[in-house]
């Protein structure tokens, strides 16, 4: 979304009600055999490039998600990368030479690349873009005029109502009328320029501002119908737009797999999660994007953030264990201004410099998306829990895992379906050896995880 303020209370209200998903979904989870994506927000085109050439690819990530490059207002906050005012590659992230090369270099590393898009509004204000373009608001030489626009011109101020969160201006930004078909085919244009230039996929920013029909009416119109879809539609209980109704577009984030990690890691019990998904009244997971957090909910406090340490780093392994949804791992740079943009324009130099967190790197998250790849399509087996902030679960005879969030130490036996042999706990480089009975002894510091996975054996 665009700030911090544009979510509203509303929309950042989470309940368990049960959806009902529709019979029909575009596609499971990324298209391929790796379904995690690394977030890189706000990095350079020139820095992500270098990011999966000597660590996404080796990892295992299957896709990284670039900010919007779309030329955009001028100013250093990260929320101008949002209020496009042309569709040229020409933002403060890298120009189109940088953003082919980087699209080429990713796939060459066999990392595929999703493009955060904005379709639902153009920048309010007036001047020169970050490319050179003057605008006005309503006014986009060569692109949109005052006819492309909603007629509501006030902002969004009532989620219980479809038209005002359809028609409205978000944070006042210029809302297009993505009903009209000129829209919708400059819109699709755009998309079809980043196809060109070899993307797989978009994140549809804000989606649920703009009809499903309307997104499915853009979608229809790509030169690659198939591409990977994921769609921005914070649940909220009670609106009158819901993330269901746009899951027969492609995948939709579901924000309430967020929102209750960190109620559950904070303030309940880890053991809560046995069945956390679906049996929680969320979309299929066919259907869900997750995550832990994303630039949004980290800045306004409704998820765990890099903030929460330990809390956050078990967070993320749970996500990339556990097989619900197609999983988002946010990589983002310190903040205390909410509103502050990338350090060095969103160059990094080195992960864990100038502020960059790079959580995408931490060991503790990146060696699990190994032990995704390694576990995928297994079901849950051999759960267990101490009725509190203990828990351990196999995928299978592929995988297991075990989180210790209590605050002392835990040794025990655990029951698996993995075959005799020697593993590496990929959580700290150790060796677990499985018996013939699939038991294993292991003990646990305080906040401390164990994963074991077949296509690991020694360390």
């Amino acid at each position: 979304m665009i700030s911090r303020w544009s979510v509203t209370a509303t929309a950042l209200a989470a309940t368990a009600a049960a959806l009902v998903a529709p019979a029909t979904t575009a596609h499971a989870s990324p298209p391929g055999t790796k379904d995690v994506t690394a977030v890189l927000f706000e990095w350079k085109f020139a820095s992500v490039a270098k990011e999966c050439t000597s660590t996404l690819g080796p990892a295992g990530y299957g896709y990284v998600q670039v900010s919007p490059p779309a030329e955009h207002i001028q100013g250093s906050q990260w929320w101008t990368s949002y209020q496009p005012v042309s569709y040229r590659i020409a933002g403060r992230l890298g120009d189109r030479t940088a953003f082919k090369a980087m699209v080429d270099t990713c796939h060459a590393a066999g990392v595929k690349v999703v493009v955060d898009t904005v379709v639902n509004h153009m920048a309010a204000g007036g001047g020169a873009g970050t490319g050179g373009s003057s605008y006005t608001k309503y006014d986009y030489p060569g692109l949109y005029s005052s006819h492309d626009f909603d007629d509501c011109t006030s902002q969004v101020t009532n989620y219980q109502d479809r038209w005002n969160v359809q028609h409205c201006e978000l944070v006042g930004l210029a809302d297009l009328d993505t009903g009209e078909d000129y829209v919708r085919k400059t819109v699709a244009g755009y998309l079809n320029d980043l196809l060109t230039l070899g993307v797989d996929g978009f994140r549809i920013d804000a989606a649920k501002h703009v009809d499903s029909a309307d997104l499915a009416a853009v979608k229809s119109r790509l030169t690659n119908p198939n591409a990977y879809w994921k769609q921005e539609v914070i649940h909220g209980s009670g609106e009158a737009v819901q993330p269901t109704e746009y899951a027969g577009n492609g995948d939709v984030q579901e924000f309430r797999y967020a929102y209750d990690l960190k109620r559950v890691f904070r303030n309940e019990n880890l053991a809560y999660l046995k069945n956390y998904g679906e049996g929680w009244g969320y979309m299929k997971s066919s259907a869900a994007g997750v995550f832990v957090d994303n630039h949004d909910t980290e800045r306004n406090g409704s998820t765990l953030s890099y903030k929460d340490n330990a809390a956050y780093t078990l967070a993320n392994v749970f996500m990339l264990a556990w097989p619900y949804g197609a999983p988002d791992v946010n990589s983002g740079y310190e903040w205390s201004d909410a509103d502050a943009g990338p350090p060095n324009g969103g160059t990094v130099d080195a992960c864990w410099q100038d502020g960059w967190k790079c959580q995408h790197a931490w060991p503790e998250i990146l060696r699990m998306v190994a032990f995704r790849n390694a576990t995928r399509g297994e079901p849950v087996t051999d759960w267990w829990d101490n009725g509190g902030d203990a828990i351990a679960f196999g995928r299978g005879a592929k995988g297991f895992v075990a989180v210790n969030h209590e605050s002392g130490s835990l040794t025990r036996t655990y029951q698996t379906s993995l075959p005799a042999g020697t593993y590496c706990n990929v959580q700290n480089n150790t060796t677990v050896s499985v018996n013939s009975g699939g038991r294993f002894t292991a003990t646990l510091g305080p906040d401390t995880a164990l994963a074991i996975h077949a296509g690991r054996g020694s360390c």
